[in-house]
């Protein structure tokens, strides 16, 4: 080093050490406009080297079409709150750094990649931002792409279930090919409209490694005795568990491994805190060139659930939706009021906040048949004051209706969240009546067509702490149409268990995913597609394994569900598309798979008063868009409070 820049070196940490250099300074003497100023130590020492040479030849440029947003400035921490046991995953989610992203607009757009193009809805040829560097700077190219196509996912021993679904189209792998440095392509006989969303998602396929870091944890690059002992001191059983533990991209638990995220996690759990610093790497710039993220760390704790409500109204947080819940919004609204933090209720984007899911693959047979007629579901349907639950859970503030898409999505029809769904107990009982469940007793409880007392009892997994109270309103409701309602609540390990076994006759649980959907985006909720669907799951479970396992679907309308869903997976053009989901959300509503509640509940989204660019009314969603993704958290800033 030189005797100039070792100078340098030592005046500045005298400065940061007295606390006398600008928390939110946009630059030093000498350094270069553009620069984070938390990097100047680094760049100083020539530990980094300068912006031009960080950057990718073409960073992204494009900034968020939001109202009321503009550039910021350079500093600070962004403190965050986490369920407590959970890993680093969070800060994932929060930079929402993809290959390809949703934009605030709903529109997939290129990040990570350059550019895309896409031939006949199967060739999807991926360009690299050339001069893109990982986390800890080196190249970032289709190396990386190759080393996850041929020694992760065609591994045998790391991959034993083969290809992620995403990966197949029509149950085939596509053909893939590296071009050169920057550009690699997947080509697949038959069209894969699955793939790009995929790569979007909050929880993303990630079809990439950093090569140069994971290949001393795999059998075919370094030594497998020297692997097999490292694992066995880990208390793993073989090289693969020892590579599997190395590579958790999306759990962000490992911070050796290098990332493309805006900020990098630290610290390895469990952890009293995570604390990710920002990528020197990373490959956005605003308007005027300067390299994001503007916030130079996230501070992410782990907390009881039952204290994030009370740490977010001390104001222990800048930034928190995640573990709160609407019955919280009185408590943080006093603390907004006390000048603590700032309060923003965001319309939660589910199809339905809460749905009943009722078991058709139950295994007691009386309570199948019934679940399974079409009348007894309607009748329930029917006999949900749905005004009345709103104004006890929500004050009047959600919108009730069946679970099917929002008034914001494209594809939304009125017709579908009425069906069924308007208060009508005298219809309700017509149904009922009409199945032949005529016989009641003395305390006015129907009895089903075999005999049985009509006991339905609804688990819930305790996902929402509005479940039990939703219940205890329907339970009064139905009851006037001679149905009663037996409560039980479980984990939802042991839920999923049960509704799985056949051993629940109905649950209550989040509605649709997504209720903001538009033609290109999969409609797989809506049909047996998974062993996780509540209402069908071996229907879904027979889906999901080709037919190896779970039950073919022997309902009409649900193998037409099916086959429309099987139509859209083909890739027809948007407008079939359209028409696809059009016809799926009818029979869906028609036939009250499932029953919805609520939906458009509001979040709570705790602010400090200091963070800008954060949307003042936006909607509240997971996937697509992971929470608040995005609207670019890696454009948030902090303004200095005036005194």
């Amino acid at each position: 080093m030189k005797p100039s820049t070792a100078l340098l070196a030592v005046a500045i940490l005298a400065l940061v050490s007295l606390g006398r250099v600008p928390a939110f300074a946009q630059g030093a003497p000498g350094q270069a406009p553009g620069e984070p100023p938390v990097l100047r130590f680094n760049l100083a020492t020539g530990a980094l080297p300068p912006l031009a040479e960080r950057l990718p030849e073409e960073p992204r440029r494009d900034l968020p079409a939001l109202e009321g947003w503009r550039e910021g400035r350079y500093g600070g921490s962004l403190r965050l709150l986490s369920r407590a046991g959970r890993d680093a995953r969070d800060l994932m989610l929060l930079g929402y750094a993809r290959l390809v992203v949703w934009n605030e607009n709903f529109e997939l757009v290129p990040d990570i990649l350059k550019t895309v193009s896409v031939e006949d809805g199967r060739i999807f040829t991926l360009t690299l931002r050339a001069g893109h560097r990982w986390s800890d700077g080196t190249p970032f190219t289709t190396a990386d792409f190759r080393f996850w196509w041929e020694d992760v996912a065609n591994n045998a021993e790391l991959s034993p279930s083969g290809l992620p679904p995403e990966m197949l189209a029509d149950g085939r792998p596509p053909v893939f090919e590296v071009l050169d440095d920057t550009t690699v392509r997947f080509t697949w006989a038959t069209a894969n409209p699955l793939f790009l969303p995929a790569l979007a998602g909050a929880s993303p396929l990630l079809i990439y490694r950093p090569r140069h870091y994971l290949e001393r944890f795999h059998a075919g690059y370094a030594d497998s005795k020297a692997l097999a002992a490292q694992a066995e001191t880990m208390g793993l059983q073989s090289w693969a568990e020892l590579f599997q533990r190395r590579d958790r991209l999306f759990r962000f638990d490992n911070p050796d491994l290098p990332s493309l995220q805006p900020w990098v996690n630290t610290v390895a759990p469990p952890a009293e805190r995570f604390v990710a610093r920002r990528n020197p790497y990373f490959h956005r710039v605003d308007g005027a060139g300067r390299q994001l993220p503007y916030i130079d760390e996230v501070i992410l704790t782990p907390t009881q659930p039952g204290l994030i409500a009370a740490k977010a109204a001390a104001g222990e947080a800048d930034l928190l939706a995640r573990g709160l819940s609407y019955i919280d919004a009185p408590v943080l609204k006093a603390a907004e009021e006390r000048g603590k933090i700032k309060l923003r209720l965001w319309p939660i984007g589910r199809g339905a906040q809460l749905a009943l899911y009722p078991n058709l693959n139950v295994v007691s047979p009386g309570w199948r048949k019934a679940l399974r007629d079409v009348r007894f579901r309607r009748a329930l349907s029917l006999a949900v004051d749905r005004d009345e639950l709103n104004q006890v859970l929500y004050q009047g503030t959600a919108l009730p209706g069946a679970n099917t898409l929002l008034p914001a999505s494209p594809l939304y029809a009125e017709a579908d969240r009425k069906a069924w769904a308007v208060y009508d107990p005298d219809q309700a009982n017509a149904l009922l009546d009409e199945m032949g469940m005529l016989w009641r007793d003395k305390d006015g409880i129907r009895h089903l067509p075999d005999g049985r007392r009509a006991d339905l009892v609804i688990e819930t997994a305790d996902t929402d702490p509005a479940e039990v109270d939703a219940l205890e309103v329907i339970t009064e409701q139905w009851r006037k149409v001679g149905i009663a309602v037996l409560i039980r609540s479980q984990g939802r390990q042991a839920a999923r268990q049960r509704i799985r076994a056949g051993a629940t006759n109905m649950s209550i649980f989040y509605g649709l995913t997504n209720g903001l959907a538009t033609a290109a985006m999969s409609p797989a909720e809506l049909a047996p597609t998974s062993d996780r669907q509540n209402n069908w799951p071996l229907w879904g479970l027979h889906f999901q394994s080709n037919g190896e396992a779970g039950e073919a679907p022997d309902l009409p309308a649900a193998q037409e569900l099916l086959a429309l869903y099987e139509a859209w997976a083909s890739g027809p053009e948007e407008a079939a598309q359209a028409k696809i989901w059009q016809r799926m959300l009818q029979i869906h509503a028609d036939q009250v798979f499932t029953i919805g509640l609520l939906g458009a509940v509001r979040q709570p989204v705790v602010v400090n008063a200091d963070l800008r660019n954060l949307p003042a009314e936006a909607v509240y969603l997971y996937d697509p868009g992971a929470y608040f993704g995005r609207y670019r958290p890696d454009t948030f800033w902090f303004a200095q409070r005036l005194k």
